[in-house]
């Protein structure tokens, strides 16, 4: 076993399946490969600038030149064409024994059948916009389609061009000498340069060289070229000596560059038929060429009857994407929809044309959903099967996960793929009654419809790839939507410094007649020494009055003050970035979390909370800052009995 596999080495070092692996000063299949993939590339993208109305260039054919010329980074583009090359290559790894493969032993049709079948194979990923399987089949079948130009006589009748009936199956390859038919004799000693019969040559019939390394049991049909090369023992069988042109010291290396460039040109004519078929774009897409940032867009949308207004917010998101990107560096390389519901999820739509994405979201409508649990995870498990590796999706819910039980295969996809996931949770709002201290009157209390351990499942699988959960309420959703239309940018300044929120103040004489009391704060905040500035404060809850304004002597503080009737004991404040809009309510996937606070004055104790407060008890502050967390403070007696701050980082 162990000397098959050396010998296997041997014949592929020698060249003795196909062009060489190595290039040196002769051309191997991996640089025929890449020369063909950077000028149809190239060709691409200059008849998609010249269609757009853009000044075009053409570049060097280097990876970084091309990629340049396409308006697009050079990574994906190099690795796809590793790729491809790769998977050439490894035809002479572990098919090097299949004269098909090689066009070998005259089996032009057969070899053309492999061309052909993958061909069409290659056609169907790329509509299925299944573009890793595309390229890994045709960098196989690219290797029958050069060997062709090396292993059989088609330049040696003077051929300049490619064979083009190579690729159509409907059509004749030429005529293909008979098994009986003799078309050489043995060459000259070490010069095999004439070793092909002259009336082969005149009639322009095809043959290829047979090739066996098996000593003691090579043979070939009488009169026939061999292969030729050290390794071939047919080419010691008469005729004696070969034909290949695999490099420029091969039996016919003579036409080792000959036969090169015609191969070159049919692996272009090949790639040109893939791209008519496919379509500009998504060639370039197959192709590790993305002419926007790369970065899809997906979206995965819960479409029970009270998810109206999300549908509304994303069709605008979606809108202003398409009509400010296409054709930009950052439109989207493509677009991703799963719907989903109880019971159902799906169908997927992914596709390249931003319209038919547009289209897709517009004929979403929002029915049904009696039971508030949906199949979210599910939907996001399809998405996660769909989405190129390294995707952002965006996924939008008020409901709680159905199936959660698929928690840890959704985790394991998004470590498989690299995929960050965002959510979007527009909690609807709820009523419950809640007594008041004299327990004479009963008001009602917004709650959200999802409890705290549903949305906890959002936020771990955020944190776990890396995204965000942010929780909105619906007539914020659109404000919240403006990180999708940041994040796709490639030319994105992102704040992640966490806000400095400093209280200043806190008084309160709240007693049983809340109507008759009042309670107030004071607050500064800052974004930072590193962070790009505070946008606003709002208000998120709470009936009082607030007032913000700029330090006198620092436009980088913002000094908050709020006043409130001891009734409504809640309130909820809201820092806005200046560049990150999204700081509604905890963004739990950022583990470092929190604004750091100076308590100025009045008495801190940082005991653990275990026990439900009851929000109307006591004043109760909630910060939240961009990224980062939510800090609730209430007063509270401290384990003296004296009345303190109870601070606790949610």
């Amino acid at each position: 076993m162990f000397g098959l596999a050396a010998l296997c080495f041997l014949l592929l070092q020698t060249g003795a399946s196909g062009f060489g692996l190595s290039s040196g000063e002769s051309l191997s299949h991996q640089e025929i490969t890449k020369r063909a993939i950077l000028n149809t590339t190239a060709q691409t993208c200059r008849a998609l600038a010249l269609a757009e109305g853009k000044d075009f260039t053409f570049p060097s054919l280097t990876v970084d030149a091309v990629a340049a010329a396409c308006e697009a980074p050079s990574k994906s583009f190099l690795q796809t064409i590793q790729l491809i090359q790769t998977k050439n290559k490894r035809v002479d790894y572990f098919l090097f024994f299949l004269a098909r493969y090689h066009m070998d032993d005259e089996q032009i049709l057969e070899g053309r059948k492999i061309i052909t079948d993958g061909l069409a194979a290659v056609k169907a990923s790329n509509r299925e916009q299944n573009f890793e399987a595309a390229r890994e089949i045709l960098g196989q079948i690219l290797h029958p389609l050069q060997d062709f130009y090396s292993h059989s006589n088609w330049v040696e009748m003077g051929n300049k061009l490619p064979n083009s009936n190579l690729i159509r199956s409907d059509t004749s390859v030429g005529n293909i000498a008979a098994e009986s038919r003799a078309t050489c004799r043995n060459c000259n000693g070490d010069d095999c340069t004439n070793n092909i019969l002259e009336d082969i040559l005149q009639e322009r019939i095809i043959t290829s060289g047979y090739f066996n390394f098996v000593p003691f049991f090579s043979s070939k049909p009488k009169g026939k070229c061999s292969h030729g090369g050290f390794l071939d023992r047919t080419s010691n069988i008469v005729p004696i000596g070969g034909i290949n042109k695999d490099t420029l010291d091969s039996s016919h290396g003579h036409l080792h560059m000959e036969a090169a460039n015609v191969a070159i040109a049919a692996t272009s004519e090949f790639l040109e038929d893939i791209r008519g078929a496919a379509g500009d774009k998504p060639f370039l897409q197959m192709m590790g060429i993305s002419r926007g940032s790369g970065k899809p867009l997906c979206f995965m949308i819960d479409t029970t009857g009270s998810m109206s207004d999300d549908i509304a917010a994303v069709r605008t998101v979606t809108s202003d994407i398409i009509d400010r990107r296409v054709g930009t560096q950052d439109e989207p390389s493509v677009y991703i929809l799963v719907p989903f519901n109880d019971p159902d999820f799906g169908p997927l739509t992914r596709t390249t044309d931003p319209e038919v994405f547009r289209n897709a979201i517009n004929s979403l409508t929002a029915t049904g959903g009696g039971d508030p649990p949906e199949m979210s995870l599910s939907g996001l498990q399809l998405a996660l099967t769909s989405a190129p590796p390294s995707s952002e999706i965006f996924l939008f819910t008020d409901a709680a996960a159905k199936d959660a039980h698929l928690r840890s295969t959704v985790t394991a996809l998004i470590e498989q793929t690299k995929t960050v996931v965002n959510f979007m949770i527009t909690a609807v709002l709820g009523f419950r009654h809640r007594r008041q201290s004299d327990d004479s009157l009963q008001q009602q209390q917004p709650i959200s419809r999802m409890a705290r351990s549903d949305a906890q499942l959002y936020r771990d699988l955020a944190q776990a790839s890396g995204g965000l959960a942010i929780e909105v309420s619906k007539s914020e959703l659109l404000e919240a939507t403006s990180i999708i239309t940041q994040t796709s940018s490639s030319s994105l300044v992102t704040d992640i410094t966490k806000p400095v929120c400093e209280l200043l103040n806190l008084q309160s004489n709240c007693s049983d007649n809340c109507v008759l009391s009042m309670w107030e704060i004071s607050v500064q905040v800052t974004d930072g020494a590193n962070g790009t500035g505070v946008d606003r404060i709002t208000l998120r809850q709470g009936n009082g009055t607030l007032n913000t304004s700029l330090a006198t002597d620092n436009e980088n503080i913002t000094l908050v003050s709020y006043s409130a009737s001891c009734c409504s004991p809640a309130v909820e404040l809201v820092v806005v970035d200046r560049y990150v809009v999204l700081t509604y309510r905890s963004i739990f996937a950022v583990v470092d979390v929190g604004c750091d606070f100076k308590i100025a004055s009045g008495v801190a104790t940082l005991p653990s909370m275990s026990e439900e407060r009851d929000p109307g008890a006591h004043p109760q502050l909630l910060f939240k800052s961009p990224g980062r967390g939510m800090l609730s403070l209430a007063p509270r007696p401290s384990p003296e009995g004296h009345r303190g701050h109870h601070l606790q980082w949610d």
